[in-house]
Protein backbone atom coordinates (compact mmCIF):
# COMPACT_ATOMS: atom_id res chain seq x y z
CA UNK A 1 0.00 0.00 0.00
CA UNK A 2 1.39 3.44 -1.27
CA UNK A 3 1.30 6.24 1.31
CA UNK A 4 2.34 9.51 -1.09
CA UNK A 5 -1.41 9.73 -1.81
CA UNK A 6 -2.65 9.17 1.80
CA UNK A 7 -3.76 12.27 4.11
CA UNK A 8 -4.58 12.66 7.15
CA UNK A 9 -8.13 13.90 8.04
CA UNK A 10 -8.31 17.37 10.01
CA UNK A 11 -4.18 18.02 9.83
CA UNK A 12 -3.50 20.61 6.77
CA UNK A 13 0.45 19.81 5.06
CA UNK A 14 2.94 22.43 6.82
CA UNK A 15 3.67 23.18 3.52
CA UNK A 16 -0.20 24.68 2.47
CA UNK A 17 0.26 26.43 5.67
CA UNK A 18 3.16 28.83 4.81
CA UNK A 19 1.80 28.85 1.01
CA UNK A 20 -1.46 30.76 2.68
CA UNK A 21 0.12 32.56 5.21
CA UNK A 22 2.66 34.30 2.41
CA UNK A 23 -0.77 35.12 0.40
CA UNK A 24 -2.24 36.60 3.49
CA UNK A 25 0.67 39.02 4.29
CA UNK A 26 1.34 40.00 0.46
CA UNK A 27 -2.28 41.11 0.27
CA UNK A 28 -2.12 42.71 3.58
CA UNK A 29 0.75 44.98 1.96
CA UNK A 30 -1.03 45.67 -1.39
CA UNK A 31 -3.22 47.17 1.09
CA UNK A 32 -1.20 48.53 3.51
CA UNK A 33 1.28 50.38 1.44
CA UNK A 34 -1.04 52.55 -0.30
CA UNK A 35 -2.54 53.59 2.60
CA UNK A 36 1.06 54.41 4.29
CA UNK A 37 1.79 56.47 1.14
CA UNK A 38 -1.55 58.79 0.78
CA UNK A 39 -1.46 59.24 4.52
CA UNK A 40 1.95 60.28 4.05
CA UNK A 41 1.40 62.76 1.21
CA UNK A 42 -1.99 64.20 3.02
CA UNK A 43 0.15 65.14 6.33
CA UNK A 44 2.75 66.74 3.94
CA UNK A 45 0.58 68.67 2.29
CA UNK A 46 -0.99 70.39 6.03
CA UNK A 47 2.35 71.62 6.50
CA UNK A 48 2.69 75.30 5.28
CA UNK A 49 5.07 75.71 2.20
CA UNK A 50 8.26 77.52 2.72
CA UNK A 51 8.35 80.65 1.44
CA UNK A 52 11.42 82.43 -0.26
CA UNK A 53 13.20 85.51 2.06
CA UNK A 54 13.76 87.17 -1.39
CA UNK A 55 10.31 87.28 -3.05
CA UNK A 56 9.57 90.39 -3.20
CA UNK A 57 6.14 92.26 -3.77
CA UNK A 58 5.27 93.07 -7.27
CA UNK A 59 5.03 97.37 -6.76
CA UNK A 60 7.36 98.87 -4.62
CA UNK A 61 6.82 102.17 -3.72
CA UNK A 62 9.95 104.35 -2.92
CA UNK A 63 9.84 106.32 0.06
CA UNK A 64 13.39 108.43 -0.51
CA UNK A 65 15.65 109.05 -3.30
CA UNK A 66 19.23 109.96 -2.80
CA UNK A 67 20.07 112.63 -5.16
CA UNK A 68 23.22 112.06 -7.63
CA UNK A 69 25.49 113.91 -9.67
CA UNK A 70 24.43 115.71 -12.59
CA UNK A 71 20.76 115.16 -11.04
CA UNK A 72 18.07 118.13 -11.00
CA UNK A 73 14.84 118.16 -9.07
CA UNK A 74 13.06 118.09 -12.14
CA UNK A 75 14.95 115.12 -13.75
CA UNK A 76 13.92 113.24 -10.08
CA UNK A 77 10.89 114.10 -10.24
CA UNK A 78 10.51 112.93 -13.94
CA UNK A 79 12.20 109.46 -12.92
CA UNK A 80 8.77 109.36 -10.38
CA UNK A 81 5.87 110.84 -12.55
CA UNK A 82 5.90 113.54 -9.78
CA UNK A 83 5.08 117.64 -10.24
CA UNK A 84 8.21 118.69 -9.37
CA UNK A 85 6.23 121.90 -7.03
CA UNK A 86 4.81 119.05 -5.31
CA UNK A 87 8.60 117.35 -4.75
CA UNK A 88 9.87 120.64 -4.03
CA UNK A 89 7.62 121.64 -1.29
CA UNK A 90 7.41 117.96 0.04
CA UNK A 91 11.03 118.34 1.02
CA UNK A 92 10.74 122.35 1.87
CA UNK A 93 13.40 123.52 -1.11
CA UNK A 94 12.12 126.90 -2.81
CA UNK A 95 12.79 128.66 -6.43
CA UNK A 96 15.59 128.11 -8.01
CA UNK A 97 15.48 124.41 -6.60
CA UNK A 98 18.86 123.40 -5.69
CA UNK A 99 19.68 120.54 -4.67
CA UNK A 100 23.10 118.97 -3.91
CA UNK A 101 24.58 115.18 -4.34
CA UNK A 102 23.96 112.83 -1.18
CA UNK A 103 20.68 114.95 -0.38
CA UNK A 104 17.92 112.69 0.37
CA UNK A 105 14.53 113.75 -0.74
CA UNK A 106 11.48 112.33 0.46
CA UNK A 107 8.94 111.00 -2.14
CA UNK A 108 6.23 109.96 -0.08
CA UNK A 109 4.51 112.01 2.44
CA UNK A 110 2.77 115.14 2.76
CA UNK A 111 3.95 119.13 2.27
CA UNK A 112 5.37 120.46 5.73
CA UNK A 113 2.72 123.05 7.41
CA UNK A 114 3.85 126.92 6.84
CA UNK A 115 5.09 127.43 10.44
CA UNK A 116 2.11 129.22 12.63
CA UNK A 117 2.19 133.12 13.24
CA UNK A 118 3.11 134.33 17.05
CA UNK A 119 -0.47 135.25 18.53
CA UNK A 120 -0.83 138.82 18.61
CA UNK A 121 -0.13 140.82 22.03
CA UNK A 122 -3.28 142.11 23.64
CA UNK A 123 -3.30 145.68 23.66
CA UNK A 124 -3.04 147.88 26.59
CA UNK A 125 -5.37 149.99 28.11
CA UNK A 126 -4.93 153.64 27.86
CA UNK A 127 -6.17 156.08 30.25
CA UNK A 128 -7.73 159.34 28.79
CA UNK A 129 -6.19 162.48 30.90
CA UNK A 130 -8.88 165.78 30.21
CA UNK A 131 -7.59 168.08 27.50
CA UNK A 132 -5.67 171.18 28.94
CA UNK A 133 -6.96 174.47 27.59
CA UNK A 134 -4.32 176.48 25.79
CA UNK A 135 -4.59 180.48 24.93
CA UNK A 136 -6.14 180.69 21.73
CA UNK A 137 -3.67 182.49 18.78
CA UNK A 138 -4.94 183.37 15.29
CA UNK A 139 -2.68 182.57 12.82
CA UNK A 140 -3.67 184.19 9.08
CA UNK A 141 -4.48 181.80 7.10
CA UNK A 142 -2.08 181.64 3.81
CA UNK A 143 -3.33 180.11 0.49
CA UNK A 144 -2.43 176.03 0.10
CA UNK A 145 -0.39 175.01 -2.85
CA UNK A 146 -2.42 172.29 -4.71
CA UNK A 147 0.12 169.20 -5.18
CA UNK A 148 0.46 167.35 -8.23
CA UNK A 149 -0.75 163.92 -7.70
CA UNK A 150 1.19 161.29 -9.80
CA UNK A 151 -0.69 158.42 -10.40
CA UNK A 152 1.39 155.05 -8.99
CA UNK A 153 2.64 152.58 -12.14
CA UNK A 154 -0.05 149.75 -11.55
CA UNK A 155 1.84 145.90 -12.00
CA UNK A 156 0.35 144.39 -14.95
CA UNK A 157 -1.15 140.68 -13.71
CA UNK A 158 1.13 137.89 -14.98
CA UNK A 159 -0.30 135.81 -17.05
CA UNK A 160 0.25 131.87 -17.19
CA UNK A 161 0.55 129.74 -19.87
CA UNK A 162 -1.82 127.69 -20.57
CA UNK A 163 -2.43 124.43 -23.10
CA UNK A 164 -4.25 126.63 -25.96
CA UNK A 165 -1.44 129.49 -25.38
CA UNK A 166 1.15 126.67 -26.32
CA UNK A 167 1.53 126.22 -29.75
CA UNK A 168 3.24 122.87 -30.75
CA UNK A 169 5.32 121.79 -33.35
CA UNK A 170 6.52 118.36 -34.78
CA UNK A 171 10.23 118.00 -32.36
CA UNK A 172 11.94 115.66 -35.54
CA UNK A 173 11.36 114.89 -39.11
CA UNK A 174 10.91 111.05 -39.39
CA UNK A 175 8.54 107.80 -39.41
CA UNK A 176 6.77 107.18 -35.87
CA UNK A 177 7.53 103.85 -34.82
CA UNK A 178 6.22 103.30 -31.79
CA UNK A 179 3.07 105.53 -30.37
CA UNK A 180 1.97 106.03 -26.43
CA UNK A 181 0.61 103.58 -24.26
CA UNK A 182 -0.98 104.78 -21.05
CA UNK A 183 -0.30 101.45 -18.94
CA UNK A 184 2.87 100.87 -20.70
CA UNK A 185 5.62 102.15 -18.52
CA UNK A 186 7.71 101.80 -21.55
CA UNK A 187 5.52 103.85 -24.19
CA UNK A 188 5.53 107.10 -22.30
CA UNK A 189 5.85 109.04 -25.45
CA UNK A 190 6.08 108.69 -29.48
CA UNK A 191 9.32 107.66 -30.76
CA UNK A 192 10.46 109.01 -34.24
CA UNK A 193 12.89 107.77 -36.36
CA UNK A 194 15.69 109.13 -38.26
CA UNK A 195 19.73 109.19 -39.09
CA UNK A 196 22.11 109.81 -37.07
CA UNK A 197 22.86 113.61 -36.79
CA UNK A 198 19.84 114.68 -38.27
CA UNK A 199 18.06 117.83 -36.08
CA UNK A 200 16.18 117.68 -32.73
CA UNK A 201 14.07 120.89 -32.62
CA UNK A 202 12.32 122.06 -29.39
CA UNK A 203 8.41 121.95 -29.67
CA UNK A 204 7.62 125.00 -28.29
CA UNK A 205 8.94 128.02 -26.42
CA UNK A 206 10.46 127.51 -23.38
CA UNK A 207 13.06 127.21 -21.16
CA UNK A 208 15.97 124.13 -20.96
CA UNK A 209 15.98 122.53 -17.52
CA UNK A 210 18.26 119.73 -17.67
CA UNK A 211 20.68 118.66 -20.15
CA UNK A 212 22.40 115.52 -19.04
CA UNK A 213 22.58 111.45 -18.91
CA UNK A 214 21.99 110.90 -15.42
CA UNK A 215 18.51 109.09 -16.28
CA UNK A 216 18.58 106.12 -17.05
CA UNK A 217 17.05 104.61 -20.07
CA UNK A 218 16.71 108.21 -21.53
CA UNK A 219 20.28 108.50 -22.84
CA UNK A 220 21.38 111.85 -23.28
CA UNK A 221 18.27 113.75 -22.85
CA UNK A 222 16.69 117.00 -22.42
CA UNK A 223 13.83 118.45 -20.51
CA UNK A 224 12.31 121.78 -21.68
CA UNK A 225 9.98 123.65 -19.32
CA UNK A 226 6.96 125.19 -21.27
CA UNK A 227 4.98 126.73 -18.51
CA UNK A 228 4.29 125.54 -14.32
CA UNK A 229 1.59 123.14 -16.22
CA UNK A 230 3.66 121.35 -19.60
CA UNK A 231 7.55 120.23 -19.64
CA UNK A 232 8.72 118.03 -22.68
CA UNK A 233 11.57 115.65 -22.53
CA UNK A 234 14.01 114.59 -25.96
CA UNK A 235 15.78 111.17 -25.39
CA UNK A 236 18.30 108.99 -26.97
CA UNK A 237 20.52 112.45 -28.42
CA UNK A 238 23.80 111.79 -30.24
CA UNK A 239 24.70 115.47 -29.25
CA UNK A 240 23.16 118.15 -27.30
CA UNK A 241 23.50 121.13 -28.54
CA UNK A 242 21.81 123.25 -25.59
CA UNK A 243 22.75 123.94 -21.83
CA UNK A 244 20.39 124.28 -18.40
CA UNK A 245 19.10 127.49 -18.29
CA UNK A 246 18.89 128.02 -21.88
CA UNK A 247 16.00 129.87 -23.68
CA UNK A 248 14.96 127.96 -26.41
CA UNK A 249 12.20 128.61 -29.20
CA UNK A 250 9.71 126.67 -31.07
CA UNK A 251 11.87 125.45 -34.10
CA UNK A 252 15.02 125.96 -32.85
CA UNK A 253 17.89 122.62 -33.39
CA UNK A 254 18.79 121.95 -29.97
CA UNK A 255 20.04 118.42 -30.44
CA UNK A 256 21.29 116.04 -32.86
CA UNK A 257 20.05 112.75 -32.81
CA UNK A 258 21.19 109.40 -32.20
CA UNK A 259 21.13 106.35 -29.93
CA UNK A 260 22.64 107.07 -27.07
CA UNK A 261 21.11 104.81 -24.59
CA UNK A 262 18.95 102.43 -27.12
CA UNK A 263 20.06 100.30 -29.98
CA UNK A 264 18.77 102.44 -33.02
CA UNK A 265 18.77 106.29 -34.28
CA UNK A 266 15.73 107.41 -32.82
CA UNK A 267 13.87 110.53 -31.01
CA UNK A 268 11.92 109.68 -27.80
CA UNK A 269 9.46 112.33 -27.12
CA UNK A 270 7.29 113.55 -24.27
CA UNK A 271 5.08 115.89 -22.84
CA UNK A 272 4.24 115.67 -19.37
CA UNK A 273 1.53 117.50 -17.72
CA UNK A 274 1.61 118.35 -14.26
CA UNK A 275 4.23 115.80 -13.62
CA UNK A 276 2.00 113.06 -15.53
CA UNK A 277 2.35 111.92 -19.14
CA UNK A 278 -0.14 112.39 -21.93
CA UNK A 279 -0.13 111.73 -25.51
CA UNK A 280 1.96 113.92 -27.59
CA UNK A 281 -0.42 112.79 -30.75
CA UNK A 282 -3.01 114.67 -28.70
CA UNK A 283 -0.92 118.00 -29.11
CA UNK A 284 1.26 117.73 -31.68
CA UNK A 285 -0.43 119.54 -35.00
Amino acid sequence: MECRHFKQVGHPDWRDVCRGWSQFVLRALKILIPAFTVGMLLGCTSLPAPTSSLAQPPSIRIAHHTVSKGETLYSIAWRYGRDFRELAALNGIKEPYSIYPGQRLKLEGRAPRPAARPAPKPATKTVARAPVRRPETVVEKQPVRSKSLTPRPVKKPTTTRTAASIRWQWPARGKVISRFAAKDPLRKGVDIAGEKGDSVVAAADGTVIYAGSALRGYGKLLIVKHSEEFLSAYAHNHKLLVKEGSTVKAGQRIAELGSSGTSRNKLHFEIRRNGQPVDPMAYLP
